[in-house]
C-alpha cells in the first residue's frame, strides 16, 4: 500500500504541474460574489476539457455556483482566500441518473461532480462551501411536520446536494481543501479505486441549526484509499463505509465490497461516529484505523447490522487511538428504514477479525456488542488498552471476544457477557 500511495502521490503532482491553469475570472467569469455562476464556470471547465486538459483555477474571492461536471483531463484548484460557494436553490443541481443510500437511483448533483475522469484532482488551500442552511432548515421543518402527522420522514425527502460525488474514478487526489456546510453527505465516493483524501479540513455545525446527514466521507464500492492528515467534525458519521443494502443487495452488479483502506493521523471533532459500518454496507474488509485522535463523545467503530441485508466485516485494526469518546465499538442492530421488498431471504450479519490495540481513552463506556439473533460475531480482540470510562463495562453477549490487557479506571476488565 505505501508504494501505491507514493507513486499515486508522485503522478497527481506530476499530472497537475504539466496541467495548463485556467484561472476563471480570466475565462469569463466576474467577481461578483452574489452572481450565478454555474454556466460561465462550466464554459471554462469545457474549455480545459476541449484543449487537452487542464487545471480549473478559483482565485480569491467568492464565487457563487450550482453543479459543476468536470471532464476528463481536467482538474480543481482553490487558491488561498478561494470560496467556491454553492447554490442554496436546488434547481441549481439537476436531476440525474444517480446513487444514494446504497442504492441506483435518480438524484440531484452534488456541487462538485467527476463521473469517469481518471486522475481527478481536487487541491487547496481554498474551500468549498455547500452553503447548505436553507437546506437544514427545510429539512427540520419537514421532519416536524411529519412528526405531527405521525408519519416517516426519510433522508431522501428533502432535496439537498452533495458538495462532492466522484463516480467510477481511479487515482483520485483530493488534497489541503476546506470542506464546509455541505447540504447533505460532504464527500461520496463511488465505485473509485486508489484515492488519496490529504491534509482536508471537514466541517459541518452542530449548532445553531443542525446540518443533517452531512457525512465526512462516503466510501461506496471502493478499493485502495488513504484518508491521512484530516480533521473531521460534522453532524453524522465521520466516515461511513457504504456498499449497498437490500436483502439481494449483494447480488447487484451495481453494489459491492470496500476494501484496502488506511486511516490514519486524522483528528475527529464532533460526529455521530467515527468510523461507520453497516447502514448500507454488504462487505468491508481490510480497514486500519490508526494513529488518530478522537474528540468526541461518539462510537470510535460502530457496526450497524441490518436485518434485512446479507453483510460480512472483517479484518478491522484499530490501533493506536488517544483522546475523548463514547465507546470504543457499538455492535448494534440498525433498522432504520427496515424493507424486505417481499423477499423471501434470511440475511444476517458475519463480522470476525477485528482488533482494538494500543487505545488510550477517556470514555463513557467500552461498548455494546449485541447485534441481531442470527449475526455470527467472532475473533474480536481487545488488546494493551486503557480506559477512564463512567461505566467500565463491555456489553457483550458473543463467546468470540478476547481480553489482553486491558484496563478501565486502573482495573482490569471483566466482560459482562450474557
Amino acid at each position: 500500500m505505501k508504494k501505491l500511495l507514493v507513486s499515486l502521490t508522485l503522478a497527481a503532482a506530476a499530472f497537475t504541474a504539466q496541467a495548463k491553469d485556467f484561472v476563471i475570472t480570466k475565462h469569463g467569469v466576474g467577481t461578483d460574489s452574489t452572481r450565478l455562476n454555474t454556466k460561465a464556470i462550466q464554459k471554462v471547465i469545457d474549455k480545459a476539457h476541449a484543449s487537452g486538459g487542464g487545471t480549473i483555477v478559483i482565485p480569491k474571492g467568492v464565487f457563487l455556483s450550482g453543479a459543476l461536471f468536470f471532464k476528463p483531463k481536467t482538474h480543481l484548484r482553490l487558491m488561498e482566500g478561494a470560496v467556491l460557494k454553492g447554490s442554496d436553490d436546488i434547481s441549481h443541481y439537476p436531476l440525474l441518473p444517480s446513487r444514494m443510500e446504497g442504492r441506483k437511483l435518480d438524484y440531484y448533483a452534488a456541487l462538485v461532480n467527476a463521473y469517469q475522469v481518471n486522475n481527478f484532482t481536487i487541491t487547496g488551500p481554498g474551500t468549498i462551501n455547500g452553503n447548505g442552511l436553507k437546506f437544514w432548515k427545510q429539512f427540520w421543518a419537514y421532519r416536524e411536520e411529519q412528526k405531527k402527522k405521525k408519519e416517516l420522514a426519510t433522508n431522501l425527502d428533502v432535496h439537498r446536494p452533495r458538495l462532492i460525488f466522484i463516480w467510477g474514478s481511479n487515482d483520485v487526489t483530493i488534497k489541503d481543501v476546506k470542506m464546509r456546510n455541505a447540504g447533505f453527505w460532504t464527500t461520496h465516493l463511488y465505485q473509485c479505486n486508489n484515492v488519496l483524501i490529504e491534509n482536508c479540513d471537514i466541517r459541518s455545525p452542530y449548532r445553531p441549526v443542525p446540518a443533517p446527514s452531512t457525512d465526512g466521507i462516503d466510501l461506496d464500492v471502493c478499493k485502495n484509499v488513504t484518508i491521512r492528515g484530516c480533521y473531521i467534525s460534522v453532524n453524522d458519521d465521520a466516515i461511513a463505509i457504504k456498499g449497498g443494502k437490500g436483502p439481494t443487495a449483494h447480488k447487484l452488479p451495481e453494489n459491492g465490497p470496500v476494501e484496502d483502506i488506511l486511516i490514519e493521523n486524522c483528528t475527529f471533532g464532533e460526529t455521530h461516529s467515527t468510523l461507520t459500518l453497516g447502514s448500507e454496507s454488504i462487505h468491508a474488509q481490510r480497514i486500519t484505523l490508526r494513529n488518530c485522535k478522537v474528540e468526541n463523545n461518539a462510537p470510535i467503530l460502530r457496526l450497524k447490522m441490518r436485518p434485512d441485508t446479507f453483510q460480512t466485516f472483517e479484518n478491522i485494526t484499530i490501533e493506536n487511538i488517544t483522546g475523548k469518546c463514547g465507546t470504543l465499538i457499538n455492535l448494534s442492530p440498525w433498522k432504520q428504514f427496515f424493507d424486505m421488498g417481499g423477499s423471501t431471504e434470511k440475511p444476517f450479519g458475519t463480522v470476525r477479525n477485528i482488533t482494538f490495540n494500543n487505545i488510550n481513552v477517556q470514555c463513557k463506556s467500552l461498548g455494546v456488542m449485541e447485534g441481531n439473533p442470527s449475526d455470527v460475531v467472532q475473533d474480536i480482540v481487545f488488546r494493551n488498552v486503557k480506559a477512564t470510562a463512567e461505566n467500565p463495562t463491555l456489553k457483550n453477549k458473543y463467546p468470540g471476544v478476547k481480553m489482553d490487557n486491558v484496563t478501565v479506571n486502573g482495573t482490569e476488565l471483566v466482560l459482562n457477557q450474557k
